[in-house]
């Protein structure tokens, strides 16, 4: 288990960070210049806080109180930097050794030899990075972290540097590594919600060097604490309202001329302020839906993507983005007519309060 509680400022930028995390996958996602970099980096000890404590597996590797501060080289932790770092000048099996080079001769080619086969590198031994593809860098890269067994593998935005149209195949490739070669701590820092939620087990929300929200990845998309994990978590539809009525199941919210429901909260924030529903969860029905949360909008504008469309509307003097399949709502996408009946589940409406 890692556990930390750190605080580091660099100019007029302040990290606080503190949480725990367990075997599996941690994504830390927020926006660039939060922290989540400078977080890894003072795990790993290239970085040293000001203050506080990291412990892994019950071995304080920094602690302000007690004096105590490992250096980078004994903390036996992964790092997989965002351009890779491989050096240049060695080739993939010279690369992939370099963690290694303590141990004997024949043991040391073993573990490499097995390393190469694991990772799917067998005829590149002798390839340098230049010539490699992305996948093939990205592959080396882990292939040398992993051969050192370490106990935490710290990966920074491991596909930033790759083209888009092979970056699912490297995700499914890195979570296949991960699952088969690693059953340690891994924490996977990104901007980017979907890259999180395809990867990760556990998500936590970092902005302005602080933690907003730690949870399941399930946890965070669908019932985000806050507005700024609301709009990282890439929401479209945030409104503000005031609550007319509040029942054992459900509340009636109100915003500008909108009054709709929404599904009552387990955890209910303590002044509910901005109601959230994602654009994708929002529907368009016929006149003769009767179901709650139904009512007429106007079309404001269209914007055509590859496979989406969102449609702007006006509904009751709130502006909405809903975001339409082009397979699944053809009707819609050739549609004239500027009024249409739109459906707002109410189980999909979370409620939160407002950032101060």
């Amino acid at each position: 288990m890692l556990e930390l509680l750190i605080k580091k400022t660099l100019g007029n930028f302040s990290l606080q960070s503190t949480f725990t995390a367990k075997n599996g996958v941690l994504g830390i996602l927020g926006p660039s210049g939060c922290g989540k970099s400078m977080t890894l980096k003072c795990i790993a000890g290239l970085q040293t806080p000001d203050s506080g404590l990291i412990r892994l597996n019950d071995k304080l590797l920094f602690s302000s109180e007690f004096k105590i501060d490992i250096p980078s080289r004994k903390r036996n932790i992964g790092y997989v930097f965002q351009h890779y770092a491989l050096f240049p000048h060695m080739t993939v099996m010279n690369n992939i050794g370099y963690g290694v080079k303590h141990l004997e001769k024949k043991q040391r080619i073993q573990k490499i030899k097995r390393m190469i086969e694991r990772m799917q590198l067998d005829g590149l031994e002798d390839h340098y990075p230049s010539q490699l593809s992305g996948g093939q860098q990205q592959r080396t890269a882990l292939a040398r972290t992993l051969i050192t067994e370490p106990d935490l593998l710290l990966l920074d935005e491991p596909f930033s540097a790759l083209d888009s149209h092979i970056k699912h195949l490297l995700e499914k490739e890195l979570i296949s590594i991960i699952k088969n070669n690693f059953d340690g701590i891994v924490l996977l820092v990104t901007h980017n919600i979907e890259e999180a939620y395809r990867i990760c087990d556990h998500i936590m929300i970092m902005d302005k060097g602080n933690n907003l929200q730690y949870g399941t990845k399930d946890d965070i998309v669908h019932t985000p604490a806050n507005l700024t994990t609301a709009r990282i978590t890439g929401c479209k539809n945030l409104l503000d309202v005031t609550v007319l009525k509040e029942t054992d199941q459900h509340l009636i919210l109100k915003s500008n001329e909108l009054i709709f429901k929404a599904i009552k909260p387990k955890l209910k924030p303590s002044k509910i302020k901005v109601a959230g529903i994602r654009s994708h969860h929002i529907s368009f029905c016929s006149d003769s839906h009767n179901n709650d949360n139904t009512f007429e909008c106007t079309i404001i504008d269209k914007i055509n993507g590859v496979f989406s469309t969102i449609i702007v509307v006006n509904c009751k003097r709130c502006i909405l983005q809903v975001e339409l399949s082009k397979m699944s709502c053809p009707h819609i996408h050739k549609c004239n007519s500027s009024k249409l009946m739109l459906h707002i589940p109410p189980h999909q409406v979370f409620v939160m309060d407002k950032d101060e």
